[in-house]
């Protein structure tokens, strides 16, 4: 079941690169052709121009932009993040199907698979149905990194102390937009101390994100800080319970100590 869903989000990541990081470096007009350009990142740029003529800063059309797109997609992260507690919870379950179904041969691992489904459909838990929520805002937020590069007119204005279209001259943005990135995985994290691919990515995106934001326009620096800045309240308010579950294990777990 993993390696198909490893599957799809490759395809569906190959088929992002190939559609849209080809033409990343070429201006978004109304006569730009072809699907990804016409009905994703025409309409999100034709929103920054609007937005930008509209308050006179498209900093400011960014920012409002970019919170739009976040209220947009909000019913996804919930469900997406709902998901994933219910296949949290599922986990020692799980584990005592493994286990118990420890033997490598063909018959035990479809004995194994079996009882896993049939643990999925008592519980009414869709182990897919946290990626679909992902797959569908990947486009839309690709779509607007490309938006934020291609248009033109972005690239002439500037917003507090940076040139919109240019890096960030003294780091600051990415700087901000790493330390952003962390705090947000150091969120999504909790629950899941134990996992390795998560404290991974917990100092991997940072880095990954900080290194980009040194290299690309200041425009898309301020659309990750102004996006991470959301979804850390988001996940907060959404995970509020178990931080505080976990806030106080650790805080009884020091105390003992």
């Amino acid at each position: 079941m993993k390696k198909r869903l490893w599957l799809v989000i490759s395809l569906v990541g190959l088929l992002l690169l190939l559609t849209g990081c080809t033409e990343i470096n070429e201006p978004i007009t109304k006569e730009s052709t072809g699907f990804w350009n016409q009905y994703i990142v025409y309409p999100l740029s034709w929103l920054i121009i609007y937005f930008g003529q509209l308050f006179n800063s498209y900093g400011v059309s960014i920012i409002i932009v970019t919170l739009l797109l976040r209220f947009a997609i909000l019913p996804l992260m919930i469900k997406q993040t709902k998901n994933s507690k219910a296949m949290q919870a599922l986990q020692p379950e799980l584990q005592k199907l493994r286990e118990k179904y420890s033997s490598k041969d063909q018959k035990t691992q479809q004995k194994l698979q079996q009882e896993t489904m049939a643990l999925f459909q008592k519980t009414g838990v869709n182990p897919l149905a946290g990626c679909f929520p992902l797959l569908i805002q990947m486009p839309i937020l690709i779509g607007f990194f490309h938006a934020i590069t291609r248009t033109e007119e972005i690239k002439l204005y500037t917003f507090w102390w940076f040139d919109l279209g240019l890096p960030d001259p003294f780091y600051i943005l990415p700087v901000v937009a790493g330390i952003t990135t962390w705090i947000q995985q150091k969120i999504m994290m909790v629950g899941m101390e134990n996992n390795p691919q998560m404290v991974m990515m917990l100092w991997l995106m940072p880095i990954m994100i900080v290194i980009f934001a040194i290299n690309f326009p200041a425009a898309l620096s301020l659309y990750w800080v102004v996006g991470n800045i959301f979804m850390i309240v988001q996940t907060y308010f959404i995970k509020g319970p178990d931080i505080k579950g976990a806030l106080a294990t650790k805080s009884a777990g020091g105390a003992k100590k």
